[in-house]
Formats: C-alpha cells, structure tokens, sequence
C-alpha cells in the first residue's frame, strides 16, 4: 500500500521546522529591544522557512537545516529592519561617531580611546557614553551591514540573495580583512565581541564577566562595532 501524498506539503514542512524556527526566535529575542514581538519573529521565520524550501539546492552541499536555519534568521532580521526600530538618529549618531574615531586613529596613529572620541565630538565622556547607549540597536546587524550607509541602498543589499563570483570574492576579502581589524581591537573591545558572537552570550552575562554593567557593555560593543566600521570604511 502506497502511502498517502500529503494533503498540504507547506504545512507539513513548517510542522515539522516549527522547532528550528522557535529556536532561533529564542535566541535573537534575548538579544533585542523588549517591544520587539516573539510571535511577530516566529510568524517571520515560518515565512522564511517556507522560501528556503523553495530556494534549496542539495548540490551546494550545506544541509537542509543548516541552509534554512540561515534563511530563517535572516527573514526575522528582515522584519525587525522593515518595522525600522531603529531611529534615524541612531544611524546618523553612529555615522558621526564612526567618522570621528577615523579622523583620531589618522592623527594620533594609535587606538583612539572614549576620552579621545569625546573630545573630538566636543563632548562630554558621559555624553558621548549616552550617544553609544542609544546606539546599542545597531548590534543585531552585522558588520557587513554597517558598511552601507544609505538606508535605501542597504535595503537593495539586503535584498539580493543570489551573490555573483565578484561579490563571493569580495565578501571573503572582507571577511579577512575584518578579521585583522578585529584583532587589533583594544582588548576589552575584542573580548566582548567574542563573548557576545563566538559563545553567545547576552550583554548581562558578559557584565558579570567583565565586572561591568550591561549597559557599560553595550557602549563597549557599540564602540567596537563603529570602529571596526570606521577602520573597513578606510580600507574599502
């Protein structure tokens, strides 16, 4: 006896993802504003499923759960980007800051410290530690991302899912690049990107690491990620 073809194959794929597609919901939430919805990820990731499936080649030899669990993230992180949660004031803070750490590492030849970045802004340190906070949005992009100012060309960007040879070549030469960068991190700057990327960590367990609190944390991360902008925005 032959068995039955399923009635309605979408349904079947998303109930037996469903799992995968909570998962991933779980772990971006804890890294993301409180009014962002779970539900409103979920209901994203589900469609995001759905498109993998479509999208899926078995000759690229990534397995299915690993390619859709790629797509999957990348389509919650398309609906927090599309409900633009971010202030306009953010990106042109961040932007700001990016250039002054530039315009400091060019004139003095080393790692520009918070004193040296708030003074360069005519600032004062707490002020500039406040500008940082209200920037701690920025973190669930990736560095990629900070690259590209123009909220409509990053949107074009966000939007090509098939990369050509040129730009496969150019993603590892800036995957390398960064890396060197990241390297040369100040040390705390280094260590809270590897707690928060490489372990996972969410900004109040790397306090308790650090000694620190969760908000010190998010300016250091925040810090961090402009640098590493201001430093590929040289190179590039």
């Amino acid at each position: 006896m032959y068995p039955k073809p399923l009635a309605n194959p979408s349904s079947a794929l998303l109930e037996s993802h469903s799992w995968l597609v909570k998962k991933v919901a779980n772990h971006l939430i804890a890294r993301l504003p409180a009014n962002i919805s779970r539900d409103d990820l979920i209901q994203a990731g589900m469609l995001g499923l759905l498109e993998a499936a479509k999208r899926f080649d078995a000759s690229k030899g990534a397995s299915f759960e690993t390619f859709v669990g790629i797509r999957i993230k990348g389509a919650m992180l398309d609906e927090v980007r599309k409900n633009d949660w971010v202030p306009r004031s953010v990106h042109r803070n961040a932007r700001i800051i990016s250039e002054a750490i530039s315009r400091v590492e060019n004139r003095i030849d080393q790692e520009a410290s918070d004193s040296n970045i708030a003074e360069e802004l005519g600032m004062s340190l707490s002020d500039y530690h406040q500008l940082l906070k209200d920037g701690q949005g920025l973190r669930i992009f990736s560095f990629s991302e900070l690259l590209h100012e123009d909220e409509e060309e990053n949107d074009e960007w966000l939007a090509s899912t098939t990369p050509s040879p040129l730009e496969e070549v150019e993603e590892q030469h800036l995957n390398h690049k960064l890396a060197e960068y990241i390297a040369l991190l100040p040390d705390r700057e280094r260590l809270v990107l590897a707690l928060y990327y490489n372990e996972e960590l969410n900004l109040k367990e790397i306090g308790e690491i650090l000694g620190v609190s969760e908000s010190r944390v998010s300016q250091i991360h925040t810090q961090a990620a402009l640098r590493l902008r201001s430093r590929l925005q040289n190179w590039g």
